[in-house]
């Protein structure tokens, strides 16, 4: 996925909020993947990880509340770790835990990611839209969300997009992740991990079962019409860069 960035100067002095945490605080180095500014960080004497960003403080906190209620649900997700004075979030930083693990490769480790997407899913039904975000069936009629500008892709492929989310209509909608990908999964041999909560937002579950494998077990047809409205998003949401490209060309013509 992709994300917008400001200047590295905005993130040289934004670290600063670090302080927040404490006086013993410290940065450690830069972590690979993704498009935020996120590095290791050492807060209280324990490793955990710090995303820098230019959220705002409502997205924030509808980022961190979920995590917090999908812990009191079960799952093992990043535990946001407040400041000094009790903040989940403080100048667009969050500072989580670190949870350590290996990506998803077998079929049986895939089948072990479905279940976990699954009770997401379960766990947010009627849960609040992210902050600025639309949903892949609000896009049927906005031409605005969050990353989403659909004004600026060509109109053939707004209108390839829109028949795909055409066929998530009347379904019921929930958290989705956004990008499990192997990079956002660490896996244990007791538990699966979700990271990287900054893409999730509230949509048609869908999006988040087209797997390695078919993990999912979706049939056929439900596959299709997964497969089109994850590459109709995934290539709205990136647009226009090569990715975003590559996957509107999977995206079947109307």
């Amino acid at each position: 996925m992709c994300d917008g960035l400001s200047s590295a100067t905005m993130w040289s002095v934004g670290w600063e909020a670090l302080r927040q945490w404490g006086d013993d605080a410290v940065r450690n180095e830069p972590l690979a993947g993704g498009h935020n500014d996120v590095w290791s960080v050492r807060v209280n004497g324990h490793l955990a990880v710090g995303r820098l960003g230019a959220r705002s403080d409502a997205d924030l906190a509808w980022e961190t509340g979920l995590l917090r209620h999908l812990e009191r649900a079960g799952m093992t997700v990043p535990r946001p770790i407040p400041t000094a004075d009790g903040r989940l979030f403080a100048d667009g930083l969050v500072v989580v835990t670190y949870l350590d693990g290996r990506p998803p490769e077998t079929e049986a480790d895939w089948r072990r990611v479905a279940d976990t997407l699954r009770q997401l899913h379960r766990s947010t039904r009627d849960w609040p839209q992210r902050p600025g975000w639309r949903s892949s069936t609000d896009l049927l009629s906005a031409e605005v969300g969050t990353k989403v500008d659909l004004g600026a892709m060509p109109p053939d492929g707004v209108a390839r997009c829109r028949a795909a989310w055409a066929r998530l209509i009347g379904r019921q909608r929930c958290v989705v992740h956004g990008d499990p990908n192997p990079r956002n999964v660490r896996l244990t041999a007791d538990r699966v991990a979700m990271i990287d909560w900054d893409e999730a937002h509230v949509d048609v579950p869908d999006l988040d079962l087209v797997l390695p494998h078919n993990a999912a077990d979706l049939d056929e047809e439900a596959h299709d019409v997964a497969a089109q409205a994850s590459a109709a998003w995934e290539a709205a949401v990136c647009w226009d860069d090569e990715y975003a490209v590559e996957r509107l060309a999977e995206v079947r013509p109307v």
